[in-house]
C-alpha cells in the first residue's frame, strides 16, 4: 500500500512539474532583443530599441514589448493569446499603427501569422518564424499607420 502511494505521488509531482516544460517547449518563449542592423522599416521609423518577451501562458503565451520608437517615445504593450486565431486585447502603448487588439494563428511549431486591428478594422499583418537553431526570430509586417500611411518591416529579433 505505501509503495502504491509512493508511486502515485511520484507521478502526480512529474505530471505536474512537466507541463510548465512543455509549455516552454515552444521555439518562441525567451527574451530577444531587436538586431537593428539586420532589420529594415520602410514607412515608419524603426524603434531605436526593442525587447520582446514571450512567456507561455497555460495553453497560450504572453507578448511583451519595451522599447523606445524612432522619435524616442516609449513602447510598452502586452498581450495574451491563445494563438487560437481569436482576437486578443493589446494594452499599453506603441503597438503597430496604434492597435488595439491582435489575433493570432499558429502555423507550425516555429512559425505564426498575426492581425492587428484598431476598432474592430484590420489595419496590418505580420507572420514570426524562429529560426531551426532558436536563435533568431523574424517578424515581418505590412499595415497602414495611424496617420494613414502604409509601412513595410522586417524585424529580427536575437535571443538573449
Amino acid at each position: 500500500m505505501k509503495r502504491i502511494l509512493l508511486l502515485l505521488a511520484a507521478l502526480t509531482l512529474s505530471a505536474a512539474a512537466s507541463g510548465p516544460l512543455m509549455a516552454q517547449e515552444s521555439p518562441f518563449v525567451g527574451t530577444w532583443k531587436l538586431n537593428t542592423d539586420k532589420s529594415t522599416f520602410t514607412g515608419v521609423p524603426m524603434p531605436k530599441s526593442l525587447d520582446r518577451k514571450v512567456e507561455a501562458d497555460g495553453d497560450g503565451a504572453k507578448y511583451t514589448y519595451k522599447g523606445t520608437n524612432g522619435e524616442g517615445k516609449p513602447i510598452d504593450y502586452t498581450f495574451s493569446t491563445k494563438l487560437d486565431g481569436k482576437p486578443s486585447p493589446i494594452n499599453g502603448t506603441g503597438a503597430p499603427g496604434g492597435a488595439d487588439s491582435i489575433t493570432i494563428n499558429r502555423v507550425n511549431a516555429s512559425k505564426t501569422t498575426g492581425v492587428f486591428s484598431k476598432g474592430g478594422k484590420e489595419i496590418g499583418k505580420s507572420t514570426a518564424e524562429v529560426s531551426k537553431d532558436g536563435k533568431v526570430t523574424t517578424v515581418t509586417g505590412t499595415g497602414t499607420t495611424a496617420a494613414g500611411k502604409e509601412y513595410n518591416t522586417t524585424s529580427v529579433y536575437d535571443k538573449q
